[in-house]
């Protein structure tokens, strides 16, 4: 069974903008309806099997047709780092953001924040930002 205009205008939309809510505004014109009903309906969608296959296969031929892979990124961000560094001016912000880049494609961005209760009941600990993987240094 193939999918619906709405559904086909749906994927398209979610390709196109990243977001779903938005996707669903778009292909089923929600001007009337509450957001939470939107975002709702909008996540029931994603969840269908034949829209999430649909956006998988357009995303696929977006990769295809621009030749984008995590390896292809990583070595742009690469050589955007050593441009920075080796630049007449070195970037340092602009190499830290291509580093940064690089780490997020991987995975390895992830954030550790520790919060303290309102109440005082957890124990108050210094914010700590640290790349998964990376061992700290001593």
């Amino acid at each position: 069974m193939a999918l619906t205009i709405k559904q086909e205008a749906f994927c398209q939309a979610y390709i196109e903008t990243g977001n779903a809510s938005e996707a669903y505004r778009i292909a089923y014109v929600a001007d009337k309806m509450k957001l939470e009903s939107i975002h709702r309906k909008a996540s029931a969608l994603l969840n269908h099997g034949k829209i999430t296959a649909r956006v998988n296969e357009l995303q696929s031929e977006i990769k295809k047709r621009h030749n984008v892979t995590v390896d292809s990124l990583l070595s742009e961000l690469e050589e955007a780092r050593k441009a920075a560094l080796t630049a007449e001016t070195p970037q340092s912000s602009a190499a830290v953001a291509a580093t940064m880049g690089k780490a997020k494609l991987v995975g390895l961005d992830k954030q550790i924040i520790d919060h303290q209760s309102s109440d005082g009941s957890m124990a108050t600990k210094p914010v700590e930002i640290r790349l998964v993987g990376v061992e700290p240094k001593k």
